[in-house]
């Protein structure tokens, strides 16, 4: 008689987890990118995180940057094939990080296609 054994994944319940369920078509991704976001007083604030989910029009990411609705941000990756802005459309407060959903203010090319 032989054993039988099984691998069983645990996807973790995250607070990004639980904003992509409102986005059906995003795609787990895991993107290092640079968040710029300038504050009224002109300071940029800038903070390194990862796109976690995507779509064809926007992106999922955790900030411990005090973001809003309708915020202005700049996105860019490592080796410059992103560089964008993308316009805060959702975001869910969970203890010092905030999970954020962007959409790209203009059509972004060399991006993930549903």
């Amino acid at each position: 008689m032989t054993k039988a054994t099984a691998a069983v994944f645990f996807v973790r319940d995250t607070s990004i987890v639980k904003l992509a369920r409102f986005f059906p078509n995003a795609t787990p991704l895991s993107i290092p990118v640079r968040l710029t976001r300038t504050t009224t007083q002109g300071k940029p604030s800038i903070e390194s995180t990862v796109i976690e989910f995507g779509t064809a029009r926007e992106v999922l990411f955790a900030s411990s940057l005090p973001l809003e609705f309708a915020d202005v941000l700049r996105l860019q990756n490592s080796d410059g094939t992103l560089d964008t802005e993308v316009c805060v459309v959702a975001v869910q407060y969970n203890g010092s990080r905030t999970a954020v959903a962007a959409r790209f203010k203009k059509a972004s090319t060399n991006w993930i296609m549903n």
